[in-house]
């Protein structure tokens, strides 16, 4: 079945349209609630969540960029409101040695596994780890993540950095970076404001 056939099937409820679309992009879907999420139960739970809201606003997908993004837009959002709903954002953990090390956006060994650094950052207080996943994996500005929080975006800012610095600290107590390493872990989307 073709896309536009897949889309037409799920507009019209067809079961087997629904499937073919869960099963072609729920595994992509899956890995990006992991980012998000406590542990595998919760990120299935959102990953079912975000897919009903898929099926019951198909139709308002117009072919405007890819399927695949309009998906994880909305289960990105189906995240977020998740978070929103659980917890409050302008919480934030103190943590002493965020403000003594220095965040260096140079330089990062180009191969790293992947899984090392996604339980690195599942690790990361809730709210570093939203603000990170948003910004540096999703590429919202901090104006917008501050609108989809209902944070400041300086405490957007704030967040991101002192996720950088954490996760950095993390990755070089499980020798995932040397420990001699000035290098910052985030480097992506280093030209948004």
């Amino acid at each position: 079945m073709i896309e536009q056939e897949m889309i037409q099937g799920c507009i019209l409820n067809n079961a087997t349209a629904q499937q073919l679309l869960y099963d072609k992009y729920s595994p992509k879907m899956l890995a990006v609630c992991y980012r998000y999420a406590r542990n595998k139960d919760d990120a299935e739970d959102i990953l079912q969540d975000g897919f009903i809201k898929v099926f019951n606003n198909i139709k308002q997908f117009r072919n405007d960029g890819s399927l695949e993004g309009w998906i994880r837009k909305t289960v990105v959002h189906t995240c977020i409101n998740v978070i929103k709903k659980n917890k409050k954002f302008n919480e934030s953990v103190d943590i002493e040695h965020a403000q003594s090390l220095k965040a260096n956006v140079d330089d990062i060994p180009a191969v790293m596994q992947a899984k090392q650094i996604i339980d690195c950052i599942r690790l990361l207080p809730l709210g570093y780890r939203t603000v990170l996943n948003l910004y540096a994996i999703e590429g919202f500005a901090h104006k917008e993540i501050g609108l989809m929080l209902d944070i400041e975006e300086s405490t957007s800012r704030s967040q991101y950095t002192r996720a950088k610095v954490l996760l950095q600290d993390l990755l070089i107590k499980r020798k995932i970076l040397p420990s001699n390493s000035t290098s910052n872990v985030i480097q992506l989307n280093s030209n948004k404001n």
